[in-house]
């Protein structure tokens, strides 16, 4: 499933510049893009008290409803302009719980993407996807707690440089998912999982840019 990206940064436009151009992604079945809004948000918190109310378990709305509201406002945080999660109800739709998050990153100023390449490389070991030095891929990991108990949050990071930017902007893609402590990073449901993150990404396309 191809989707068509939106302009990536609005106040580039708003200022008259000409805007970054769009890209595409293929996705798994029954995933979708969604913006970082409030209006996705409410559509989102509306979905799961439907759902929840359907599998009765009207109880888990309060806090899953805050740990969603903490994601979005974590992604603003961030500078996320759009996520990809499974939305289709239908049977063909791949569940899991991962998303894929869309942003642009920017070098410090005064250095270049090459000079943050060069950084990743070193500090983070990051290698070009697939073999692809267009796309620059590393992992990270962490252990968070939530509640009473803790989860490891893990993610895939890919940078693509936007065409147009002389190399002073990418497309940034974080592929993240939450597993349990005990489970390793050689897990089936993690290496698949990553390779998801890998196929999506090496699809990346770009449109004309907007005139």
């Amino acid at each position: 499933m191809a989707i068509r990206g939106e302009r990536m940064n609005s106040l580039r436009e708003s200022l008259g510049v000409t805007p970054d151009p769009d890209f595409d992604m293929k996705l798994p079945p029954g995933w979708s893009r969604r913006a970082v809004d409030e209006q996705t948000f409410e559509t989102m918190v509306s979905g799961l008290k439907r759902r929840l109310m359907q599998e009765h378990k009207p109880e888990l709305y309060t806090e899953t409803r805050r740990l969603l509201k903490r994601s979005f406002d974590d992604m603003r945080q961030n500078g996320a302009f759009a996520f990809f999660v499974a939305t289709e109800q239908a049977p063909s739709t791949l569940w899991m719980p991962a998303s894929m998050v869309a942003s642009i990153r920017r070098p410090e100023p005064g250095s270049s993407l090459d000079d943050l390449a060069r950084n990743l490389i070193v500090n983070h070991g990051a290698t070009p996807l697939l073999g692809d030095v267009r796309t620059l891929r590393y992992e990270q990991e962490k252990t968070i707690r939530l509640g009473a108990e803790s989860i490891v949050s893990r993610t895939v990071t890919y940078l693509i440089p936007v065409p147009g930017s002389k190399r002073r902007r990418a497309l940034q893609i974080v592929g993240g998912l939450s597993t349990p402590v005990d489970m390793p990073a050689d897990d089936p449901y993690v290496v698949s999982a990553k390779f998801l993150f890998d196929s999506c990404a090496s699809t990346v396309t770009w449109h004309a840019p907007v005139q």
